[in-house]
Order: structure tokens, then C-alpha cells, then sequence
């Protein structure tokens, strides 16, 4: 596995990377409407080259938001390796924080970033219902059932590098 900054992957790979897995480059959250395709980030090449997991964020005000963190293939370390790399490149560019924001129907995320530190801070009751008018492909319910209806704010402090 290699991990490389996503502006070093072909750019219409990462779009279609972002076209399967979400149905569009287009992320819609509280904090804004984001095109995935065009943020920093880190992809995780298999041998033969294809995507075996992305993460994007963007950095403002000396805080990293998570926008997206995507692993094909589930508990290899992965998803956790990508997190590594964004948590130590935000801490070398001078973030205090990081935070991302995710979907109560969620369990999995809310589970793997608890296990990795970070807490929930905040709940936006029924913030999905804002993001589907922007984004109307945004699901009504997950594959177990759960209404997607209210979006959770996770923040994890960073210590200097």
C-alpha cells in the first residue's frame, strides 16, 4: 500500500473514485458545500494503482475539517493509516484541531473515530434535511434503516509535532 497526496493521482480517478462511493465529488455539511475532487488530501494506492482509500480535508483558521474518509477494502488499516496522515500534516501546518462531521445514522464512523480520540462536540437536529436540497441524492434512510436526518460534529485536539 502507498500513500500519496491526492494532486499526485490522476484527477479523473479520484473523481471517479468519488462518483461511486458518494454518487458525486459534491459533499454537502453544515459547514459548507465542498467538491471532494478538488480538496487536499491522501489516497492510498493498491499495487495495480486503483484507490484503496481517500481522505480529503480542507484547513482554515488553524483548524483541519475531515470533509470525506473512504477505505475499500474494511480492517486493514486503512482508513486509519489515511486519519495518521492527515492528523500529523495538520499538526506540521499549525492546527490546533480537527474536526469532521458525519451522519447519525453512521455507527461505523462514529465508532472508528471515537476508538481514534476524537469526541462529539455538537448536533445539528435535522441538518440533512438542508443538505438534500442542495444535494436531493442524499438518502432518506441508511441500508440498516436508520433515518439519515441529523448531522455530528467530532473534534479531536492535536498535540504539536
Amino acid at each position: 500500500m502507498n500513500i500519496i497526496p491526492t494532486h499526485l493521482a490522476d484527477h479523473s480517478t479520484v473523481q471517479k473514485f468519488f462518483n461511486a462511493h458518494w454518487g458525486s465529488p459534491q459533499m454537502v455539511v453544515s459547514t459548507g458545500v465542498y467538491d471532494c475532487s478538488e480538496l487536499d488530501g491522501f489516497a492510498a494506492l493498491q499495487d495495480n494503482g486503483e484507490i484503496a482509500g481517500l481522505i480529503t480535508f480542507v484547513i482554515h483558521k488553524g483548524e483541519c475539517e475531515i470533509v470525506s474518509l473512504d477505505s475499500v477494502i474494511e480492517n486493514q488499516g486503512i482508513g486509519s493509516a489515511l486519519l495518521e496522515q492527515v492528523e500529523t500534516f495538520a499538526a506540521q501546518h499549525g492546527c490546533a484541531l480537527i474536526l469532521l462531521i458525519t451522519t447519525n445514522d453512521n455507527l461505523r464512523a462514529l465508532r472508528f473515530y471515537q476508538k481514534r480520540g476524537y469526541q462529539i462536540v455538537k448536533v445539528f437536529p435535522n441538518a440533512v434535511e438542508k443538505a438534500r436540497q442542495i444535494k436531493p441524492s442524499i438518502p432518506l434512510f441508511s441500508a440498516d434503516g436508520i433515518p439519515i436526518r441529523d448531522e455530528l460534529m467530532l473534534v479531536k485536539q492535536l498535540m504539536s509535532v
